[in-house]
């Protein structure tokens, strides 16, 4: 295992296993019949992988999903997050693996990112300030910054490799990439999964502008949730007490950093910079407060 000074996990290495896959955040190991998914401290951002970590980050992103996918209640990818259950070749580093990893299914990923949005925010709001639309969808007039949408936002893209950008699609284009009936499906599990985390999140004083959610194709075919869900990563996440249309809401998420990158000209290329200390602190108070508040559990 890697650490940084910051005793922030970089990398995973198992004994006796081959070297991981590697994405963004998560580097996953092929056990043969099932997948274990571990998930770092690595922060990325505009697409760019930072050189440091975020310590406790991939716990949070690991519980929190945890926590959504039993909440939510669709099949997922999830065999046990137990890590006394894990095979006899992973106990030698079950320690390392507690709290930040999962048994997971094989699964046919879809390739396309199913992105819901229920706030005009972010690249929505300035693609509806230039052309009226929100990835090519018409929107009525009168939308300001931050503001609640009328109807929540099916707006997929690409699933782009690591260092490339994602690219916004139009449902028209999805039916083309996975046909009509599976268009459909995607966009009504993305629709029906925001609804019903974003009425729960409401309740604990959160509001979820938009998130990004993934799903595989499981052995009968169906659909199932699989990676991540409804975290800091992959989700805007706003304080309901300091929210207000008209401009950007503090976030308990991943914003605050991509704000620091911006205020110091980051081109958005790798290589990307070392974060402060002071910056590392706050993301990493940013994350596990929006676990705790969401969960309603303190972070293991």
């Amino acid at each position: 295992m890697k650490y940084d000074k910051n005793h922030a996990l970089l990398e995973t290495s198992i004994p006796g296993l081959p070297a991981p896959k590697c994405g963004k955040v998560r580097d996953v190991f092929d056990l043969g019949d099932k997948l274990l998914m571990v998930v770092t401290d690595r922060i990325s951002a505009f697409d760019v992988i930072l050189p440091c970590g975020v310590p406790d980050k991939g716990k949070v992103l690991n519980q929190l999903s945890l926590f959504w996918m039993e909440f939510l209640g669709m099949k997922n990818h999830l065999i046990t997050a137990d890590v006394d259950q894990y095979p006899a070749e992973l106990q030698c580093v079950k320690e390392d693996l507690r709290g930040r990893s999962m048994l997971v299914k094989k699964v046919n990923m879809v390739e396309v990112e199913c992105i819901a949005r229920g706030y005009l925010t972010g690249s929505g709001w300035k693609e509806y300030q230039k052309s009226g639309t929100v990835n090519g969808q018409k929107l009525r007039e009168g939308y300001q910054n931050a503001s609640k949408i009328d109807e929540v936002l099916f707006t997929p893209t690409t699933k782009a490799a690591i260092g490339d950008h994602d690219e916004a699609i139009n449902y028209e284009q999805t039916e083309a990439l996975v046909g009509a009936d599976m268009a459909k499906a995607l966009k009504d599990a993305t629709i029906g999964l925001y609804t019903k985390a974003a009425d729960y999140a409401r309740q604990h004083g959160i509001i979820i502008a938009d998130t990004k959610f993934e799903f595989g194709k499981d052995v009968d075919g169906s659909l199932i949730l699989a990676d991540e869900v409804l975290t800091p990563d992959s989700s805007r996440f706003w304080p309901e007490s300091s929210y207000a249309v008209g401009a950007n809401p503090p976030s308990l998420d991943k914003q605050y950093v991509r704000d620091w990158l911006d205020s110091i000209n980051f081109n958005h290329q790798p290589p990307g910079p070392v974060l402060p200390d002071d910056v590392i602190l706050r993301t990493r108070e940013i994350y596990v407060k929006a676990y705790e508040e969401l969960s309603g559990k303190k972070l293991v």
